[in-house]
């Protein structure tokens, strides 16, 4: 593992795998009835939010508490980043109260990379969202739970996805979720293929690792996993389809749709939904829909990434640890 994770384009298949590897371990602590490791006890992260977020701050927050990791919740709202204050000022802070990782999220594309490499901070950067750019540990908990529906949970271990076929639906244009899989996803060995209005297909996508198409029913039958994409209003500057109505018929994934898919395909979404446009309220509540695994898979996926950052490369859960937790119990 790099210093710091900031693009899926910068990890290996190694180091993916590795990831996936290590995730399957700290989901098995999940089942535990003490949920909780000594791995990172005395280390402190920082979650530096500059973007409302829900699902991936409490999950990285979760992730953190059950490495005994001290936490601080940073929030750009009521802080001195809205009286003005710059980030790196605000990373120079950080760096003075002795942070040894640093969870960003913000609007501005790179901003994550700035912070890695400008010499503000010492402590390793995880990328948690930047504007349009990427979000590698969304893309990370994806392959994690494609790998676990496709292949299995313990079949799957030292695999990728060699072979499998991955529909991506929706506003790729503004999706930083469907940039980081493209790149994840062909590095782990599936095959891509993006389904969008031609509005919502950003400029250069044919330099992307993947196909493109703008019939959905097309290409459903050969899909393995079908992620759907919410349709981002508020990046929106501009019209970039007609209605919604429209948008649905077109490109929301249905009952109808869904039967159309082979009987082990999965229909995934990163969250949150918006419910009777990109899909229906049937789908979303069907065994196929794993948006609910997704959420319980991303704090396994981020528990493994701060370990693997910070923890050192002792297994990462050992015999010792596994004793002394049953003994406490």
């Amino acid at each position: 593992m790099k210093r710091h994770l900031i693009s899926a384009a910068d990890l290996t298949r190694d180091d993916a795998v590795l990831i996936l590897d290590t995730a399957e371990e700290m989901a098995r602590v999940a089942d535990r009835p003490i949920k909780k490791l000594p791995t990172l006890r005395g280390r402190t992260v920082v979650n530096l939010f500059f973007e409302d977020s829900t699902r991936t701050r409490i999950s990285f927050e979760a992730a953190a508490k059950r490495l005994s990791a001290d936490v601080i919740n940073f929030s750009a709202k009521g802080s001195s980043v809205s009286k003005g204050e710059s980030l790196k000022d605000t990373a120079l802070t950080l760096e003075a109260m002795g942070a040894d990782a640093v969870v960003i999220r913000h609007h501005a594309s790179g901003a994550p990379y700035r912070l890695a490499n400008s010499g503000w901070i010492d402590g390793a950067v995880v990328n948690a969202g930047d504007g349009t750019h990427e979000h590698p540990t969304q893309a990370l908990l994806d392959a994690f739970t494609m790998r676990r529906r496709l292949v299995g949970r313990d079949a799957g271990l030292g695999t990728d996805l060699a072979g499998r076929r991955i529909t991506v639906v929706g506003d790729i244009l503004h999706s930083r979720v469907a940039r980081s899989n493209v790149h994840l996803l062909h590095t782990l060995g599936a095959q891509v293929t993006l389904v969008a209005p031609p509005t919502l297909v950003p400029i250069g996508v044919e330099q992307w690792p993947c196909e493109v198409s703008y019939d959905l029913d097309a290409v459903l039958p050969k899909s393995d996993a079908v992620m759907m994409l919410r349709v981002q209003r508020e990046r929106m500057n501009a019209a970039f389809f007609p209605t919604e109505r429209e948008y649905a018929r077109r490109y929301g994934l249905t009952g109808d749709r869904m039967a159309r898919m082979p009987e082990h395909a999965v229909v995934m979404h990163p969250g949150p939904m918006n419910r009777g446009m990109e899909i229906t309220a049937e789908v979303a509540d069907s065994d196929r829909c794993t948006a609910v695994e997704q959420v319980a898979n991303g704090v396994s996926i981020r528990m493994a990434v701060l370990y693997l950052l910070l923890g050192g490369a002792e297994p990462a859960v050992s015999p010792a640890a596994t004793a002394r937790t049953e003994e406490n119990n």
